[in-house]
């Protein structure tokens, strides 16, 4: 029995699976099962926009990145400056507006930045997003410093749906609609010819060079498309809190990030929603319990995963699938 060809085989991956649909169906269900906690629940779904954006870049073309929420902080700041200035906070083109400056600040920083690789690329992202938290502490003016940005007024949505910080409905939704476009992007991005190609830059690098690919371009428009993202995810972040603050750049959140997909399974996109579940869920109950060491819980499920998993909980979930298939198959 003879293999598919290449283009048959990338097709049969591009279709939907049955099961693909029932994050999203969960989706709606917390919508109408837990309307107290949708403030929660809009926060998870961005953390899972703000992992898939990082999916793209680490998972997928093997960029090691310590300093992603640059790009959600930039996203955060343009909407929140321009809300609190009086300039603009019609939210839709606001976030068009977000995306556009974390394009612009992933292709500069890209540009430079992925000449290098290893360590050296880890400490100049790092570096990256802490030089940023720094301008903002010291643009006050602007940014608000150190205390941050605490009015930023949206618009209502279509001029229609309010967004209410008591009553969390427009912001969910409105972050589910987000999300969910974001993801048939890069779902679409990482199954097509181009997706493949940084699947080939990770695992081989030289052989990539050998066939002529242009490595470094898709590498720098790769990391352009996930700083967009990231920044996507940042301006939802300011419109659904109605604040912008230091936090949104800080070292904790890149590092939260950076431990979702660790938790879930890189290059996978579906592990950047289990990641997120499992980590969201896991803190806010443990820091219910024990408030003053919640993340010793977190530490030692990270180290189980890390030793154990080879690839996140969807890789322990691929081994047990497989143990089953393997015992089903002896006669």
């Amino acid at each position: 029995m003879t293999a598919p060809p290449p283009t048959q085989a990338l097709a049969e991956r591009h279709k939907l699976r049955w099961w693909e649909p029932l994050p999203w169906i969960l989706a709606l269900g917390f919508f109408f099962a837990f309307p107290n906690h949708l403030g929660f629940g809009a926060e998870l779904l961005i953390m899972i926009l703000f992992a898939l954006s990082l999916d793209l870049a680490l998972g997928y073309a093997g960029i090691v990145t310590l300093g992603h929420a640059a790009f959600f902080g930039v996203g955060a700041y343009a909407v929140g400056m321009l809300s609190n200035h009086g300039i603009w906070s019609e939210p839709l083109s606001g976030l068009a507006i977000a995306a556009a400056v974390g394009a612009l600040c992933g292709l500069a920083s890209g540009y430079v930045l992925l000449r290098t690789t290893g360590l050296t690329l880890l400490m100049l992202t790092l570096c990256t997003m802490v030089l940023l938290e720094e301008a903002a502490n010291l643009g006050q003016e602007w940014t608000g410093g150190f205390d941050g940005l605490p009015n930023v007024s949206i618009q209502p949505l279509f001029g229609v749906f309010e967004f209410s910080p008591l009553y969390p409905t427009t912001q969910y939704l409105y972050v589910l609609g987000v999300l969910l476009l974001c993801f048939i992007l890069l779902r679409t991005l990482v199954y097509s010819p181009f997706g493949q190609s940084l699947t080939g830059i990770r695992e081989n690098t030289l052989r990539m060079y050998a066939v002529g690919a242009p490595v470094r371009r898709r590498l720098v428009l790769c990391y352009t498309i996930s700083a967009a993202i990231a920044a996507v995810a940042g301006g939802l972040w300011a419109q659904a809190n109605a604040y912008v603050n230091l936090s949104v750049l800080s070292l904790d959140r890149a590092a939260t990030v950076l431990i979702i997909l660790v938790l879930g399974g890189y290059g996978r996109l579906y592990g950047a929603f289990i990641g997120a579940v499992a980590y969201m869920v896991l803190s806010h109950y443990l820091a219910k319990i024990y408030p003053t060491a919640w993340q010793l819980g977190l530490g030692l499920m990270l180290m189980i995963i890390a030793l154990f998993a080879r690839n996140g909980i969807l890789g322990i979930a691929d081994s047990v699938l497989t143990r089953l298939r393997g015992k089903r198959a002896v006669p």
